[in-house]
């Protein structure tokens, strides 16, 4: 395990000089607690926030943490009601601060998601001023095939899973390039460079976190 660990923050320190050339700011933390601490600590008060989908941003605690201070917090996710939860994400897309994870990230500091509804990309694209993605160190790849075949393997499946949707990734455990009424591979989404620099900053964590 310290090997392990030893080897993931090389990479990272890698990845992090990589993101820098393509206009994003990483940064290097240890735990998920100490990821949880900077992502509070780069919000200030009386900010709009909002976030999509995400197994790693729930696993930090950090949104009921958001909710106790004075800022305004958009949750899509915290409604039952359909038309509200996609009013909600419309809304998110111009928060100030907007938390998220990424499916897969490149050793040269390629971004890789797959989205359905695809607010997730949209927000990582254009509309709110700072993105915070936040990747444990499972999300490293080589390249961006790599990618791609982690977030439709790795990432896709899990979700269906969660999500219960009735497609071939839940019927085979594998990805089908599917175009079922029940698909949340809609849009497939590499983000190469910002440019508008340090709107996009990643946070990585020496740990394993989500899908």
């Amino acid at each position: 395990m310290h090997n392990i660990k030893a080897a993931n923050k090389l990479k990272i320190n890698t990845v992090i000089k990589n993101l820098e050339k393509r206009g994003i700011e990483g940064h290097y933390c240890e735990t998920k607690e100490e990821a949880a601490e900077l992502i509070l600590s780069m919000i200030p008060d009386q900010s709009i926030v909002s976030w999509g989908g995400s197994a790693t941003v729930n696993t930090l605690g950090v949104k009921e943490k958001l909710a106790e201070r004075d800022l305004e917090t958009i949750d899509p996710y915290s409604t039952s009601d359909l038309d509200e939860s996609i009013e909600r994400r419309r809304r998110g897309l111009l928060a100030d601060y907007y938390l998220m994870s990424t499916n897969a990230l490149t050793m040269d500091g390629e971004l890789v998601n797959i989205d359905g509804t695809s607010n997730r990309v949209a927000a990582l694209c254009f509309g709110p001023k700072k993105v915070l993605v936040v990747a444990g160190a499972n999300k490293l790849v080589l390249g961006l095939d790599d990618a791609i075949a982690r977030a439709k393997l790795n990432a896709a499946v899990p979700n269906n899973v969660r999500l219960k949707r009735n497609n071939p990734c839940t019927i085979t455990g594998t990805c089908s390039n599917c175009l079922s009424k029940e698909c949340i591979c809609c849009n497939i989404v590499t983000t190469r460079y910002c440019s508008i620099p340090g709107r996009i900053q990643v946070i990585l964590v020496n740990e394993e976190l989500g899908f």
